[in-house]
This record gives C-alpha cells, structure tokens and sequence, in this order.
C-alpha cells in the first residue's frame, strides 16, 4: 500500500523549516490539504513550499547507517 506525505518546507536563511503536515491515502487528499491550508498564515507567504512524497508502507526507507556531523 501507498501512502502520499505532504510536506511544507521554507527558508530560514541557513536552515530550512520543514513541517509534516499529513499522511493521506491518495494525491487528492493530499492536494486537498493543501487548499485547505494554502491561505493560512505563514503557508500562504510561501506557497510554493509544499511537496507530496510516496512512501510504499511496510518497507525500510532508510536502509543504511548513518554519520553525526
């Protein structure tokens, strides 16, 4: 099974701001959410910051170690 992760990402300068808005059965509700917050503060100055990613459930997505920096 399939499930779509909306995410809101802007600019902070040098960091980046990164929210997890939701996990939704299909692109439309995922692209619902989006209309529905879209016009809210802070997503509306930055609207071109949302992304919908797939992730298939049940499967390892990080599959290798990983370094502290």
């Amino acid at each position: 099974m399939t499930v779509y992760v909306l995410w809101h990402v802007h600019s902070l300068g040098e960091t980046d701001d990164e929210k997890l808005i939701g996990i939704y059965p299909d692109t439309d509700a995922a692209q619902q959410a989006i209309a529905r917050l879209i016009g809210q503060p802070g997503f509306r100055d930055c609207p071109d910051g949302f992304s919908i990613d797939t992730y298939e459930l049940g499967k390892d997505h990080w599959t290798e170690g990983y370094a502290t920096v």
